[in-house]
């Protein structure tokens, strides 16, 4: 059985655009991408040290695979890209989160779904409203556009700087 699955991307090492843009040709193998959001620029967040500005998109997708195993892909995925874990919040060349996960709620060693802070971050709503304004996180039972708008002034900003991508 399929799920749709949303996906938080973010680069902020190297070729960003291009970083991101393998990112959704790569995750093609693991189902098939359904919506690419455009890209957004934003400050990066939480982190202690100066680094580059992210740049943040959201890829919905159909994939057969069972969460764990699409998570194992993912991780997979980020590291054949040259993502290093050398800390937490560090900068990157790719960051591929899972933010939903067909209506599935997980907690695990390893693994959450939903990611425990998208309803926080506006680098995530923004791009995921641009695609699923209709999606409801099973937790909070509200859609993302109603997230979107719950969010404080201060959850950062984000400038759009492409449309978005056919798929």
């Amino acid at each position: 059985m399929k799920s749709t699955v949303y996906l938080s991307l973010g680069a902020n090492l190297g070729d960003r655009e291009a970083n991101l843009e393998e990112a959704v040709t790569r995750l093609g193998g693991l189902g098939t991408v359904t919506a690419v959001s455009a890209l957004y620029e934003t400050e990066p967040v939480e982190v202690a040290d100066q680094q580059p500005w992210y740049l943040n998109a959201v890829v919905a997708m159909e994939t057969g695979f069972a969460p764990k195993d699409f998570l194992d892909l993912v991780l997979a995925t980020e590291h054949a890209m040259g993502r290093r874990r050398t800390g937490a919040k560090s900068p990157r060349t790719v960051d591929i989160d899972i933010l939903l996960f067909g209506d599935q709620v997980i907690e695990e060693p390893g693994i959450t779904i939903p990611h425990p802070r998208m309803q926080q971050r506006r680098f995530v709503l923004e791009p995921l409203a641009e695609i699923a304004p209709d999606a409801v996180h099973p937790v909070l039972k509200l859609t993302v556009k109603e997230l979107l708008a719950g969010l404080p002034p201060a959850a950062g900003t984000v400038k759009k700087i492409t449309s978005p991508r056919e798929v």
